[in-house]
């Protein structure tokens, strides 16, 4: 039996361990699948070691996939869905991805991806709920997902070797990097490992439970706060697109007992109407995680006077997963704090020399997992050493301090992250599309203040000589965003500038341009 899902398909094999809007699945029927799929992807010549991307939106297939990868030694590449073929192209490549795994609705940019001399290392491609005309099933690496599980043998694999996931996160001077974690100790490298990562979940969820997941799984704070607690045995009831009203009946209707939010979704739970509200019983639920991006105070406010004292706040990164956490009550006694750090995790604040500062100075923040854990940026050995202070020691480049109490606070961050709805996006990506365009000669993204989202994206434009500046350009350069970017990262608003201000060095100064869009606004990020 898979090591993962047999206690569980033993123990409540008849219980759902995944719901989705089209089926569940059982522990028992988990459990067996999870075997098929080993054995049958093995026997379409998946071998240990092997990466994988994955196009598929939030579906139990999804999950059994991650179980699979858990017992096959396999890596697998959680694909952000809005992303366009250009960049799914460049991923396959960059992750040396041996398998692409699409649902139907990615099927199209998938297909052209795969026709892309990049993506010559794919050598099979398995299709989940594509239609007969799929656009993919042309491509002749394709296999169909349940005929592969139906052609696996339900037996127990043999060689279980644990895998898991490599994250795709932006950095500031264009592509995304993978973020491969690291183990220290010499531990063996079996999928009872990741028992006990999951195990530390306890300490933030009813485990088991039943995980609400309403944000998409490709995000690494998604997948730790669903796929980690189902390893301890909770169910995961999953949306595929997040709508609020639609989530409060799901939670009630399958008594789930945990969610993970973000700052948009809260405002859009707040935003409906109180019918709507009013209706919501909330019962089974215990526990309201949020994270990803700085929360509106009033908007946080807003969730604990509804929602009661459930409300509570971590700050992490991909790189580092939790660092900090802050309950309701902390946070109203100290609201802006991102709370106190792990007991696992240590914080160093340093001067722009690397010398470490006294308690209350503010500095630029390192952390350290005492556990030893650590990780590095696939294929980029530059990019992890810029992000450490010494091995084990990094950073996620944001400034701040401790106070007397212990507690962390962020006052700046260097790199010129925008966080929109709870994603990162990355400027220098978008520079960089829109530096090519004809009618600019230079051009600086920037992130202003946005009621719904937190920020959104702004372009600052500097047009060439005798180019007209106006609506239609702002369209133009608008369209020419979407065709090479995720529609996320297309800026949504342009304005134009005289000039664009560079250091000596040629870089940006990114401040006087954001300073007249947040004049009485707060921007703790």
């Amino acid at each position: 039996m898979a090591v993962l899902t047999s206690d569980h398909a033993r123990d409540r094999g008849d219980v759902a361990a995944l719901i989705d809007e089209f089926r569940e699945v059982t522990w028992a029927q988990l459990d067996e699948r999870v075997n098929r799929l080993v054995n049958g992807l093995r026997d379409a010549g998946l071998r240990t070691g092997d990466t994988v991307a994955v196009i598929v939106g939030n579906h139990c297939e999804y999950f059994e996939l991650a179980m699979a990868c858990a017992h096959g030694g396999w890596t697998y590449v959680p694909v952000n869905w809005h992303w366009v073929a250009d960049e799914l192209a460049y991923v396959f490549a960059d992750a040396d991805a041996a398998a692409v795994f699409v649902d139907d609705r990615f099927a199209e940019a998938t297909a052209v991806a795969l026709r892309d001399d990049r993506s010559a290392n794919v050598r099979l491609v398995v299709g989940i709920r594509t239609a007969t005309d799929s656009v993919v099933r042309g491509d002749g690496r394709f296999r169909e997902y349940d005929d592969v599980v139906s052609a696996g043998s339900p037996a127990e694999p043999a060689d279980q070797m644990l895998g898991g996931p490599m994250f795709y996160t932006s950095g500031t001077t264009g592509r995304p990097k993978g973020v491969r974690g690291m183990l220290s100790g010499g531990l063996s490298m079996t999928p009872d490992i990741m028992k006990l990562v999951a195990a530390g979940f306890s300490n933030f969820l009813p485990i088991p439970g039943r995980t609400m997941l309403c944000g998409p799984f490709y995000h690494s704070a998604q997948w730790a706060f669903s796929y980690l607690p189902m390893i301890g045995g909770s169910s995961v009831v999953m949306q595929h697109k997040f709508d609020s009203a639609g989530m409060l009946e799901l939670i009630d209707r399958h008594a789930c007992t945990n969610v993970h939010l973000v700052p948009t979704q809260m405002k859009r739970m707040l935003d409906l109407p109180d019918d709507v509200k009013s209706r919501f019983v909330g019962g089974s639920l215990t526990t309201v995680w949020h994270g990803a991006a700085p929360c509106p105070p009033a908007v946080k406010r807003g969730l604990i006077e509804w929602m009661g004292p459930k409300i509570t706040e971590y700050y992490g990164s991909t790189e580092g997963s939790i660092i900090s956490t802050i309950s309701s009550a902390e946070w109203l006694a100290k609201g802006g704090s991102v709370g106190k750090p792990l007991e696992t995790v240590e914080v160093i604040v340093v001067d722009d020399e690397g010398n470490r500062v006294a308690q209350g100075a503010e500095g630029t923040l390192y952390f350290r997992n005492k556990m030893g854990t650590d990780f590095t940026y696939h294929n980029d050995e530059g990019k992890t050493a810029a992000a450490h202070l010494e091995p084990g020691v990094f950073t996620t480049g944001d400034v701040g301090y401790l106070d007397a109490d212990g507690y962390l606070w962020l006052s700046d961050r260097k790199i010129d992250m925008i966080i929109s709805g709870g994603v990162n996006i990355y400027p220098a990506e978008i520079e960089g599309v829109l530096a090519v365009h004809p009618a600019v000669e230079d051009v600086a993204v920037i992130g202003v203040p946005d009621e719904e989202f937190g920020e959104s994206v702004k372009a600052l434009v500097q047009v060439k000589d005798g180019v007209m500046a106006d609506e239609s350009l702002s369209s133009e350069l608008i369209a020419h965003c979407r065709e090479l970017l995720a529609g996320y990262k297309a800026p949504r608003s342009v304005d134009y500038v005289a000039h664009v201000p560079r250091t000596g060095t040629g870089k940006i100064q990114k401040a006087p341009l954001r300073a007249p869009y947040w004049e009485g606004h707060q921007r703790r990020i």
